[in-house]
């Protein structure tokens, strides 16, 4: 919970330089993702859709059932900010206890960077 706040209050220091992330090196990357959710377009699948993530509330997608767990994250840490991104995709099973996500995470600072990189503008890797 107090990492969480943290992330909210942009207190957390986030490991990647976001700016410098490659979209097109992300895409290739959010390939691991591809299989529970797509960015290109508001579909979900086992996931739900990230079209628009970055900035966007979380638990938010509507005609999608999040696990409680994600809902009560969502009390706590609002938005989707680049730096709750980076923390979830590194941990997303630490970041929300109970999360229905069974994704480890991304270790590499570059991978992180990269996808969030692409889920912020998706078309810049086709």
């Amino acid at each position: 919970m107090m990492f969480g706040a943290l992330v909210a209050a942009g207190l957390a220091a986030p490991s990647a330089a976001f700016a410098d992330g490659d979209a097109v090196a992300g895409a290739k990357v959010f390939k691991k993702c591809a299989a529970c959710h797509v960015a290109t377009e508001a579909k979900n699948r086992v996931g739900p859709h990230l079209v628009g993530i970055v900035d966007r509330p979380m638990a938010s997608v509507e005609d999608y059932k999040y696990s409680k767990a994600m809902t009560e994250h969502a009390a706590e840490v609002p938005t989707w900010t680049e730096e709750a991104l980076d923390a979830y995709l590194r941990d997303p099973r630490g970041v929300v206890k109970g999360t229905k996500m069974a994704f480890a995470g991304l270790k590499k600072d570059d991978e992180v960077a990269n996808v969030i990189a692409y889920l912020k503008d998706p078309s810049a890797a086709e």
